[in-house]
């Protein structure tokens, strides 16, 4: 019987931080131009953490019975490691995507209906990154849908469902959190080269080589920087608070510039811290400048 503390490992808490800084930039953005609600921001903070935990749960469960995991060096894995069968963690998934959906429906019943077409196709894009028969996470695009439902969806979407609507503002902090969502991904994926080479799974990473995609690693810290930059320049000064990114994202880098296997988990979770201080900064900032 699977334990509750191989549940929790395989729901993956140390990429919690991705689900809570886009809601938390999001809301940031709400709150300087005066139209925060903050039973609306608890609600998008739920169907972003059921979403992430329903992703890891549907990758845990797809990924396992395709084998993909047979070898993996990473976290727990419920269904690799066989401590879980797979119906159960596919249950658990599709649980987790029920919460989310329950909590975006109040959302969208309180602020426009066409948001359940957003909710349905984010759903679909945490089951179809490792689920279905042509995975995208097989393709080297895994990136590309974390940028778009980690950043672009999950910032945009909590600023409308306070704001009804969407400024410069916003879209820049919803870069500065996809990229560096995808950063997470990156180093992920940079420790994974060589079983994803030996399953067949083409991710980014491996399409790029080792070389590249730790290039890649620190040009996305880069563009979270400079779009810092733009969220400053369009509202308050104040959003340099976020700035306290750069030291928990300065030690990622350096980790991957040198680290391979195991030695590179290190720098997922700091890439994950330096993603929440960045959504934390943004939202303490932009609160405090817009006071």
């Amino acid at each position: 019987m699977t334990t509750p503390g191989q549940w929790l490992a395989g729901a993956r808490p140390r990429t919690l931080p991705a689900a809570v800084a886009p809601v938390l930039a999001g809301t940031g953005v709400a709150a300087y131009d005066g139209e925060a609600v903050w039973w609306k921001a608890v609600l998008a903070l739920v169907v972003s953490l059921a979403l992430q935990v329903g992703v890891n749960y549907a990758n845990d469960y797809s990924d396992g019975i395709r084998g993909t995991d047979a070898e993996r060096v990473g976290p727990l894995r419920l269904v690799g490691s066989g401590v879980a069968t797979p119906a159960s963690v596919k249950a658990a998934a599709l649980a987790a995507f029920g919460v989310a959906a329950a909590a975006g429906l109040v959302l969208a019943a309180t602020t426009a209906w066409w948001l359940v077409a957003v909710g349905a196709v984010s759903v679909a894009a945490a089951w179809f990154y490792t689920g279905g028969s042509k995975p995208y996470g097989y393709l080297g695009l895994g990136e590309v849908m974390v940028f778009v439902f980690f950043g672009l969806v999950a910032v945009l979407g909590t600023q409308y469902v306070q704001a009804e609507d969407v400024t410069a503002a916003g879209l820049y902090a919803a870069c500065g959190i996809g990229v560096l969502a995808c950063a997470i991904l990156v180093a992920n994926n940079l420790r994974d080269i060589p079983t994803d080479q030996v399953a067949g799974k083409m991710t980014l990473a491996v399409r790029l080589g080792d070389p590249r995609t730790r290039a890649l690693y620190v040009l996305l810290v880069l563009a979270a920087l400079v779009a810092l930059v733009g969220v400053a320049l369009d509202t308050t000064w104040w959003a340099f608070l976020a700035l306290a990114f750069v030291v928990p994202a300065g030690r990622a880098a350096s980790v991957v510039r040198k680290a391979s296997g195991r030695d590179l988990v290190p720098a997922l979770q700091l890439t994950g811290v330096a993603e929440l201080v960045y959504g934390l900064g943004l939202f303490a900032g932009l609160v405090v400048g817009a006071a």
